[in-house]
């Protein structure tokens, strides 16, 4: 049987803007998907095991089976007449926002690539890896399936006439990161279509709040590697105040990241595709973690903590 495992990832800074070829900072975390796959019975057989919040499965099913029909296409693996069971686990929870469909795309790419000893290297798994998320997601940044397959801290910048995307890692002195769920999922196409759309009605609009995000940018980079946490808190605000504005906040994720600034964090913002989905809490240290998730879990919200940027 053969097996690959896809990474979950957080974005720091830059979702929705990475789209527009903006750069981003995201990193991989340490729960993962992982692919098993075997020889099938008829055509394509899936059981997925995942954990998942309530409504993720159901909400994403459309968005799921794009995006294997994506990677079998890309991969030239016609399943009428080598039929496969592929079956799903691992400890990363799905939910929107913790690059749980990359995190599929790159462990599937992998299994596939062993089960049919195609010889792949990272950069052609991150490739399929893609495919699989653009079937699904539309018009994806690029940046989950590249936390998914690489692992680690990275900038990311999409390039807009398609050419290969830079990527750069970055070295960072470890963050304490508490992850609150909303319990929200929502389908990333969508989101994805509603910002191109409120940027097609105000151009001039979206042209500032660019800048202003290239400005938090510039200075986020320079704070991770300064090890600067207290401003990387703050660049984090600015962010997801600049989110708010382009429409992919809502009450849920602004009610969270008032309880965790109430309670220590540094700064808190949604991560991934908004409207709902995951928000990401930076602490000064794993006591303030603790202070800030019971707050959380007090308001009837799922958490997990987990520590990124490890040099």
């Amino acid at each position: 049987m053969a097996k690959g495992i896809g990474y979950g990832k957080t974005i720091l800074f830059g979702e929705h803007f990475v789209v527009y070829g903006l750069p981003g900072i995201a990193s991989a975390i340490s729960d993962y998907t992982v692919a098993e796959v075997e020889a099938g019975e008829k055509g394509l057989t899936l059981v997925d095991n995942r954990p998942a919040v309530e409504g993720y499965k159901k909400t994403k099913q459309d968005e799921i089976s794009r995006e294997f029909e994506s990677i079998l296409n890309f991969m030239k693996i016609d399943v009428d007449k080598t039929p496969l069971k592929i079956t799903l686990s691992g400890n990363l929870e799905c939910a929107s926002g913790i690059g749980a469909s990359a995190a599929l795309a790159s462990s599937v790419a992998r299994a596939l690539d062993e089960h049919f000893n195609l010889g792949l290297n990272d950069d052609q798994i991150n490739e399929v890896a893609y495919e699989g998320e653009k079937g699904g997601s539309g018009t994806p940044s690029g940046i989950d399936n590249t936390c998914s397959t690489y692992g680690g801290m990275l900038i990311f910048e999409k390039d807009l006439s398609g050419g290969p995307n830079k990527i750069d890692m970055i070295a960072s002195n470890p963050l304490n990161i508490v992850m609150a769920n909303t319990g929200i999922t929502q389908e990333t196409k969508k989101v994805v279509e509603d910002v191109k759309k409120e940027k097609d009605k105000n151009p001039e609009k979206f042209e500032e709040i660019f800048a202003e995000y290239k400005k938090v940018f510039d200075e986020a980079v320079i704070a991770l590697k300064e090890g600067n946490i207290e401003k990387v808190g703050k660049l984090m605000d600015k962010n997801q105040e600049l989110l708010s504005q382009i429409t992919v906040s809502c009450p849920e994720v602004e009610k969270i990241i008032s309880i965790a600034k109430e309670n220590g964090a540094l700064g808190a913002k949604l991560t991934g595709t908004g409207r709902g989905g995951l928000v990401i809490c930076l602490s000064p240290d794993s006591q303030t973690s603790d202070k800030v998730e019971e707050a959380i879990q007090k308001e009837g919200f799922k958490t997990s903590k987990t520590v990124v940027g490890k040099k």
